[in-house]
């Protein structure tokens, strides 16, 4: 009998955005998948760099990984995508959740960009529909939709040949236990939506690693990557069994009330909307992002 392939994982955190980054793949000289890429930024300088998508490129070439898949959770509003960079660097189809182009739509209103930007998603490789059965190689993979903090997100689940999963990269739509979950107040978000995605997640078999793609760990702890939906089930302090669905909205919705906007929010969108790609060179060989006043 031929055993399922055991999926590797290696993290890559970012500590200005609080961001995990993910390389999966089955052995070295293998197929792999990228996870949530990292595109430095400086907002005072508004200047970009690539220490942080450089070491993931440096882990790949010396694992002899080829890149089948560059992998968004969602557009994020906390970071910017190195997804172009690590693409025209390592090959690989850009992927996300169909979901992305009622993003677009909210966001290229923000933005006022009526003719730089089609919503029509076509800046993505590949858009993966609700539950869309892919594969990474020899791992089987499945786009779960989990709408809440924003429209568009997706969990990818990574399964044995028997269909269980094995994990799964949850994206914003759980932190760790001791942190909870996402915000759910961007267009498009919705706390009720947040919730009955997590209970898709959280009813998973118990031992299913999760993989989170940020960690804000309280004082005294180390950020932490992974944890498992026994662990979130019995102790997340805002989704754990015995929380219900009203209560947990009330919960989500007055915590996010207190909230300021993620630091690098204008910028991250305007560039994770278009794929991650920059927005076009003006005349002058400059590109320039947008500052909507009180667009928010």
């Amino acid at each position: 009998m031929i055993e399922s392939p055991r999926p590797l994982v290696q993290a890559f955190f970012d500590l200005d955005t609080c961001t995990f980054t993910y390389v999966l793949y089955v052995e070295d000289g293998g197929a792999c998948a990228i996870i949530d890429s990292v595109l430095d930024f400086e907002p005072r300088a508004s200047k970009t760099g690539t220490q942080s998508a450089d070491a993931v490129i440096g882990f790949v070439r010396a694992h002899g990984l080829r890149v089948e898949w560059i992998l968004e959770t969602h557009a994020h509003a906390d970071h910017l995508s190195a997804a172009p960079y690590l693409q025209t660097h390592l090959g690989g189809v850009v992927a996300i959740g169909a979901g992305i182009r009622v993003v677009q739509r909210a966001f290229q209103k923000v933005f006022h960009l009526p003719t730089e930007l089609e919503p029509d998603a076509s800046q993505f490789g590949r858009l993966f529909e609700p539950d869309e059965v892919f594969c990474i190689g020899r791992l089987r993979a499945r786009a779960m939709h989990v709408p809440g903090h924003t429209p568009a997100d997706v969990a990818y689940v990574i399964e044995a040949d028997d269909g269980m999963p094995q994990l799964v990269f949850v994206g914003d739509t759980l932190f760790m236990p001791d942190v909870g979950s996402a915000r759910c107040d961007f267009p498009g978000g919705s706390a009720r939506s947040l919730y009955r995605s997590a209970q898709r997640i959280l009813a998973l078999p118990s031992a299913t690693r999760l993989f989170m793609c940020h960690d804000y760990p309280p004082a005294g702890r180390e950020p932490c990557a992974e944890t498992t939906v026994a662990v979130q089930r019995s102790t997340n302090i805002h989704l754990r069994e015995g929380i219900g669905e009203d209560q947990f909205v009330e919960l989500r919705q007055r915590r996010d009330a207190t909230l300021g906007m993620p630091a690098l929010i204008l910028p991250a969108l305007q560039v994770n909307i278009r794929g991650g790609e920059l927005p076009p060179m003006e005349a002058n060989g400059v590109r320039y992002l947008k500052i909507p006043i009180n667009g928010l």
